[in-house]
């Protein structure tokens, strides 16, 4: 279990954290040299240098967001250029691509960082172009509505494999649905019916929570609370719920350490918009406290579940049930061995995780509830320092990636496997790189006294 530093705050980090900018901009600064961009968006690196996988293009928003993360945190005029020049060039059909369940990740990664920057005055724009990011995400956030399966008992996004699949992963989708309303949009089906997507969104939601996520309360016998299903199957033709499964995890009735995070991030970040949203963005008090309810249950529960079953240091193995663990003494009680030759560790899963922590105990602060979220806060703080630190900061000039020993699909075999190891290590993937870019500029906007930072600092 993740052995919590209770002294630790973001100032403690500055100086590390201000080293972690200077290594991300070789590293995005590297990767604009020598990637060749007709193939692709990169997705992960072999050998150190990025390449692609075409499956689909979900990780383009991340490495062009990244230089906005990385003008966000150091001022450097050349990374928002660049940036700004990128994404209008090169993002315009994530904004209407109907296959994918990604949109909150691609767009709300750049048109909504633009627009953040815009509303925060860090970025100067005229009128037309800040209506075109505006634009951009409402038109991102409806597309995205229109993958729609009714279920029984409400309704999901449906993943790329087909309208029976509920991913866990599309939890953090939910964000351009919820900007795209606050800005005053909607989604139009046939005979102009008008379709809310604050609607869908907690829909969505309340399904994840219920269906994803295990309670203890005996679904299964495999029913530990916490545990998270990477995908769901429904039955289309009446709408129920089948059973668990997944892609990228080991088994159905483990959870895949990926999976979990993008839960504890995506839950606790929308319990903050719930939360900090008026009537004339979310009407109903009851359905607003009904909603945080069960998200505030299912934040708690992964979150918990996370310091439970993660290593010491707070960077975990890729699957909570992978075979080999049982093969590494005592591991969930030492920090986590990313050389070993049994299993690897994924440490975007951790970058992921520490933001969720993070924002989760913040919630509860924010609720007075002092104890509980100095628990979650200083293991999101803890996470962070590990990232912080070799083997997982890459500081290898000639290593295109920032976060080392991440991890994209075991099952499949995708991760290279160095010369002389039996598992993936010592590679990185463009997810891993662009949340833990995004972990530290949280980090650093809080102890340099800057406004919190929110995916929905980008409305007015």
């Amino acid at each position: 279990m993740v052995k919590t530093d209770d002294s630790l705050t973001p100032a403690d980090l500055k100086e590390r954290i201000a080293r972690f900018w200077e290594l991300s901009g070789e590293k995005i600064l590297l990767l604009e040299k020598e990637y060749d961009p007709s193939q692709g968006s990169p997705v992960f690196t072999v050998g150190g240098k990025y390449t692609t996988r075409g499956w689909t293009e979900w990780t383009q928003g991340f490495e062009l967001g990244s230089y906005l993360l990385q003008y966000d945190a150091t001022g450097e005029e050349s990374f928002l250029l660049t940036g700004r020049r990128r994404v209008r060039k090169e993002m315009t059909g994530h904004v209407s691509h109907t296959g994918v369940h990604d949109h909150g990740f691609n767009n709300l990664s750049t048109y909504g960082n633009l627009l953040r920057l815009v509303q925060e005055g860090k970025v100067t724009a005229g009128q037309y172009e800040a209506d075109l990011y505006r634009m951009a995400l409402k038109l991102s956030g409806a597309v995205q509505a229109t993958r729609w399966t009714p279920a029984a008992e409400g309704g999901y996004i449906y993943s790329f494999n087909g309208p029976h699949s509920l991913f866990v992963d599309t939890i953090r989708s939910c964000r351009i649905l919820m900007v795209a309303h606050a800005l005053g949009h909607v989604l139009q089906g046939e005979g102009d019916r008008r379709i809310s997507l604050l609607e869908r969104a907690l829909t969505h939601m309340k399904t994840t929570a219920g269906y994803s996520i295990y309670y203890g309360e005996g679904r299964d016998i495999w029913d530990v609370r916490g545990r998270v299903a990477h995908e769901s199957i429904f039955n289309i033709n009446n709408g129920t719920y089948r059973c668990p499964s997944t892609q990228q995890g080991y088994s159905p009735f483990s959870t895949w350490t990926r999976g979990l995070a993008w839960a504890m991030l995506g839950f606790a970040e929308e319990l903050e918009f719930i939360t900090l949203q008026d009537e004339k963005i979310i009407p109903g008090r009851r359905e607003k406290e009904a909603a945080e309810k069960i998200f505030r249950e299912a934040a708690a529960a992964t979150c918990d579940f996370y310091l439970l079953n993660t290593p010491s240091d707070g960077i975990p193995y890729w699957d909570t049930g992978a075979p080999g663990l049982n093969a590494i003494p005592d591991y969930l009680n030492r920090p986590a061995d990313p050389f070993n030759d049994q299993e690897p560790v994924d440490s975007s899963a951790a970058a992921i995780a520490a933001q969720g922590l993070l924002r989760f105990g913040h919630y509860l602060k924010g609720k007075g509830e002092e104890k509980d979220a100095a628990r979650y806060w200083q293991g999101g703080l803890t996470v962070a320092a590990a990232l912080l630190e070799e083997p997982y900061l890459s500081t290898d000039p000639a290593h295109q990636g920032l976060l080392l020993h991440t991890v994209y699909h075991r099952p499949n075999g995708w991760d290279h496997i160095p010369p002389g190891s039996r598992v993936p290590r010592g590679e990185s993937s463009m997810w891993g790189d662009y949340h833990v870019r995004e972990l530290m500029l949280y980090l650093q906007r809080l102890e340099s006294d800057e406004p919190y930072y929110t995916f929905f600092n980008c409305l007015s």
